[in-house]
């Protein structure tokens, strides 16, 4: 198990342990918006205009316009009709679902569903794949013939990199209402078209009515959560007591998000630059079997290793990557890669040469 290490300073593209430089390969700041520049100056901005937090409900008698604003445009973006910000990811999962547990409806969840999705403590989830678990739910709530099914799940295997794919989605009993809820925090911003997400790809019947939720602090860089779904669906949220009763994100953060365009568009590239330059270097990648060094999903920035060893090796080179259990943490360690736009060209090479180098050494 890797050793626990505690900064003082922002993970960049490189981190300082005891008086050492290492080249950091791990977190979850995709398009590294926690340390890009102009953004700073665009929050501090906001910070000027709007101050520094806004504590008041969100259905107070006195609203600030941002709110509305970003939540407008995230929703055209994202291509629901409607948006409604949290301030935090986990927040805005059980707004969705405190709301619904209210409907008397009934919760399937598909394997390593977030637990900020649960609708009650101590879930149970699925031992199975997510493509063997897909397989059956159409048969599951068929047989549940419940007046209202909720499937949960997430929009990708952002641990351990399987394929996740959604044409069950279509295949659905049209008979009985349902709500897919979609965890999409590690799949926004980079994702789907222009990094707007998964909810553009799903196909869905009339019946099924598709909810996103989302972290907006991985790649997104703000402090806050998300949710994405049809119009009566977020003005029914909005009025519920659980969410009138949470303080919203810090207006400075949206204040940012609505001038970042350019910057959000220009990180997406330079990721997108990093990850072809690796996969290109790391011919190894190949087919994602076994014996490969790496388990990789097409266009996205991640890369999980069954050789924990991995770590080890890269950090006595000077490269600090991700290797901790998750989410239990007396479980095994799940060691992966995870490249930012913060990376350099010449700290990509450096990383698959030294991943080449480690190819020998397996078992």
């Amino acid at each position: 198990m890797p050793n626990e290490f505690i900064i003082n300073q922002l993970p960049s593209n490189k981190i300082l342990l005891d008086s050492k430089e290492y080249h950091f390969f791990s977190g979850t700041s995709y398009l590294g918006m926690n340390q890009d520049e102009d953004f700073k100056k665009l929050i501090i901005e906001g910070m000027n205009h709007y101050g520094m937090s806004f504590g008041s409900s969100r259905n107070g008698n006195l609203q600030l316009d941002i709110y509305d604003q970003a939540e407008e445009k995230m929703a055209r973006w994202v291509g629901a009709e409607k948006a409604l910000t949290t301030s935090s990811g986990m927040l805005a999962g059980q707004v969705v679902a405190q709301y619904l547990k209210t409907q008397n409806a009934t919760f399937f969840y598909a394997p390593h569903s977030h637990s900020a999705n649960f609708h009650e403590p101590n879930i149970t989830l699925p031992n199975l794949s997510f493509e063997a678990w897909a397989t059956t739910i159409r048969q599951q709530i068929f047989e549940k013939n419940a007046p209202h099914s909720v499937i949960v799940c997430n929009s990708c295997d952002a641990l351990k990199l399987s394929p996740y794919h959604f044409d069950w989605v279509a295949q659905l009993p049209i008979s009985q209402a349902i709500t897919l809820i979609i965890d999409d925090s590690h799949g926004l911003g980079i994702t789907g078209k222009n990094g707007s997400g998964i909810f553009q790809q799903i196909v869905n019947t009339s019946n099924v009515r598709l909810v996103v939720v989302s972290s907006l602090h991985k790649a997104m860089g703000i402090a806050g959560g998300v949710v994405c779904s049809d119009y009566d669906f977020i003005e029914a949220l909005r009025h519920t007591a659980f969410f009138a009763s949470c303080s919203p994100i810090a207006p400075a953060y949206l204040y940012a998000y609505m001038y970042a365009d350019k910057i959000y568009e220009r990180n997406l590239i330079k990721l997108r630059s990093n990850i072809h330059r690796f996969n290109s270097q790391m011919g190894v990648v190949g087919n994602n079997s076994d014996n490969q060094l790496f388990h990789y999903l097409p266009n996205y920035p991640v890369y999980y290793t069954l050789k924990d060893d991995l770590y080890n090796f890269l950090f006595d080179e000077g490269i600090f990557i991700y290797s901790f259990a998750y989410p239990i943490k007396t479980g095994k360690p799940n060691t992966r890669i995870v490249l930012s736009a913060w990376h350099k060209e010449e700290q990509i090479d450096f990383l698959a040469d030294k991943c080449k180098e480690f190819i020998p050494n397996k078992d």
